[in-house]
């Protein structure tokens, strides 16, 4: 009887005992979270300030983008000619680097020296002819003074005085021409560059409008574009378009747009200068990646990519507000540029996000604009 009573109790007091310890365990474990709670945003209030960088955001236009090639040219690619009948003395190596003014090829020059010697000679004739002229034409004027000479004598002489003077201005004439034939016999590089090509060899007898090499400016480049004619209206003079290659990323404007379609590949020619420092990396015939627009422009947010804090959970920027409180935000990343890209998210234009010192900031954190 006794131990019949005894196990009834037991039996029913244990589920008593189960349920106060679950309850015993759910409120330790409530407080403990509590706190670390209460401990966090204590330390969040408490926290010194830290110091963050930050970005303004902003309202810009963006268009849907395609990716199309362009191929580096040099502005200036011109082929030498010798501007001048003779022979070839010497001539440029290809692939040397030149300044405006170097020496490029040399004619020879004895031919044009030994024509050169004649003229000054037939100078020399004509002015001695124009001076015994003149001294004729003073002699007979003083006689007419007197009646000793006929006016028909007098009118002869003067006119031959005048064609003496004339024969001795085509003269010098002639020199003049002979002389700039000598000094384009030293045929001269008309920019910096690189001689690309040697079309003919030393000891060869040319003309004037052959063809002796042929020289590349490596400063002056840009990029030819060949667009579709159904973006012409995107496509327009000052715009800003963003280029890549081999590494190197830059953004710069539009040169100029030449509306003349190719009736075959129904494309445009867009021209794109490239800013100089980049002429150690890209080189002529050199293809780059060009990003045009081919859809009008919406306004979107933007904020710097340098604030976005990528994590498992989503993509994230922290929030600066008026008292300097930091606020983690959950945000859509959209299309974007080389710096800047389009946000979904509780951010309004005008609105500060930290772009450095932002991965270790805790909700509510104050910190320290820089």
């Amino acid at each position: 009887m006794l131990k019949t009573m005894t196990l009834k109790k037991t039996i029913s007091t244990k589920p008593f005992k189960s349920l106060w310890k679950d309850t015993f365990k759910s409120s330790v474990i409530t407080s403990v979270v509590c706190v670390l709670f209460a401990s966090q945003l204590s330390y969040a209030a408490d926290a010194p300030p830290s110091p963050v960088e930050v970005d303004t955001v902003t309202e810009i236009s963006l268009a849907a983008t395609a990716d199309l090639m362009g191929t580096v040219h040099s502005r200036s690619y011109v082929n030498i000619t010798a501007s001048v009948n003779g022979r070839l003395e010497w001539l440029q190596e290809p692939g040397v680097m030149v300044a405006k003014g170097d020496v490029l090829a040399k004619m020879d020059l004895l031919p044009l020296q030994l024509k050169q010697a004649e003229q000054k000679a037939q100078i020399k004739r004509a002015s001695i002819n124009s001076q015994y002229f003149n001294n004729e034409l003073k002699r007979l004027q003083k006689l007419k003074k007197t009646n000793s000479t006929s006016q028909f004598q007098l009118d002869q002489t003067k006119s031959q005085y005048e064609l003496a003077q004339a024969d001795s201005e085509i003269a010098n004439l002639k020199l003049q021409q002979i002389e700039d034939q000598l000094q384009r016999a030293t045929v001269k590089a008309p920019f910096d560059g690189v001689v690309t090509e040697r079309v003919v060899r030393a000891g060869t007898d040319i003309s004037r409008s052959d063809v002796l090499l042929k020289l590349l400016d490596t400063k002056h480049l840009e990029v030819r574009l060949y667009v579709p004619v159904k973006y012409l209206t995107y496509v327009r003079k000052g715009l800003e378009l963003n280029l890549q290659a081999i590494g190197q990323k830059i953004s710069t404007k539009v040169t100029s747009v030449i509306p003349n379609t190719d009736p075959r590949s129904q494309t445009f020619e867009v021209r794109i200068q490239i800013p100089e420092h980049l002429n150690e990396f890209w080189t002529a015939g050199q293809l780059v990646k060009v990003t045009v627009p081919i859809q009008g422009a919406h306004p979107s947010l933007t904020i710097h990519r340098d604030a976005l804090i990528l994590r498992k959970e989503g993509i994230f920027v922290v929030k600066v507000d008026d008292e300097n409180k930091a606020h983690r935000l959950l945000v859509k990343v959209g299309k974007g540029t080389l710096d800047r890209v389009t946000i979904l998210g509780d951010l309004q234009r005008g609105d500060k996000v930290a772009i450095r010192g932002a991965e270790r900031l805790k909700e509510g954190q104050s910190v320290l604009v820089q």
